[in-house]
């Protein structure tokens, strides 16, 4: 008679294992492992015919994903997460919060342009409660560590994420941190890093679809030895198993509109980090003429 004592005890080792394994699943498996991965509450909360149906996959592929991972069904893999859920005293997910008040906004034909402000504005602030709530204090520490400790900082972030990149490498420079953004004009990414090593940092930001670009730099600067720094949404997402430290980060959508706002408030909070770091660490940024 089999059991689950081989399989993951806590809601950090079921991710810490769903990870190690990303790469050696099936397509089906790891289109499941993904919605494991960034949808916990769900399965922790909801039957498994509502996760079949959110996740796109079959409830008899979700018990073979179980499974493999070594629990003997799905309902133990749920309850590990659900434990995990209580033990963290987590309020109700933001997957939850998301879907009320998109369901919401689905009852309502579009408004006047006053009303359609409201409701981007009540998107963004359920980004910033989430993102507020899952990056941890240590993966924000580690983060700016890694680049105080880089001798040049790149930056890269194509199509949507480019307001990003453009602000971070622009406010690390404010802050005296040596930075170069990697704009690929005229085809020239793979020029741009064409200096980067051990010493330097390459921040990468992309979401799905990602930038073949972003990714691609990732891979070069892994491949040089850089160290990475991924901005994304998802921990198995291409640059995301490619970094050093990863912040994941889930952005409103409001009547298909994709915001940045998260993410722009975690750039402010990186520089701002850095720049307190280097103060404790008795520097202080030079003052210099930058034209706005």
């Amino acid at each position: 008679m089999s059991d689950d004592s081989a399989a993951p005890g806590t809601a950090d080792e079921l991710r810490d294992v769903i990870l190690e394994r990303y790469d050696d699943f099936s397509k089906r498996l790891k289109q499941i492992a993904r919605y494991v991965l960034d949808h916990p509450n769900d399965l922790a909360l909801e039957t498994l015919a509502v996760v079949a149906e959110r996740s796109g996959a079959q409830q008899s592929a979700i018990v073979r994903f179980a499974k493999a991972l070594g629990f003997t069904g799905a309902s133990p893999m749920q309850r590990v997460l659900r434990d995990g859920l209580l033990a963290n005293h987590s309020t109700l997910g933001y997957g939850e919060r998301v879907r009320r008040f998109n369901t919401s906004l689905a009852k309502k034909e579009t408004g006047e342009s006053g009303e359609l402000l409201a409701e981007f504005a009540e998107g963004d602030i359920l980004a910033l409660q989430n993102l507020r709530e899952t990056i941890k204090r240590s993966e924000m520490s580690r983060a700016v560590k890694l680049i105080d400790h880089a001798e040049t900082v790149y930056v890269i972030g194509m199509r949507r994420s480019f307001p990003v990149a453009s602000y971070l490498a622009y406010s690390c420079l404010r802050v005296g941190k040596r930075t170069v953004l990697v704009d690929g004009v005229g085809g020239l990414v793979s020029q741009q890093l064409h200096c980067i090593d051990g010493k330097d940092l390459l921040i990468a930001i992309s979401y799905h679809p990602y930038a073949e670009e972003t990714v691609g730099a990732a891979q070069a600067a892994a491949k040089a030895g850089a160290k990475v720094l991924a901005i994304s949404d998802s921990a198995v997402s291409p640059i995301a198993k490619l970094a050093a430290q990863t912040l994941e980060v889930r952005e409103s959508e409001v009547r298909s509109f994709r915001s940045l706002t998260a993410t722009i408030c975690l750039a402010e909070a990186l520089v701002i980090g850095f720049a307190f770091e280097r103060e404790r660490n008795g520097i202080r940024p030079r003052k210099r003429a930058v034209k706005t």
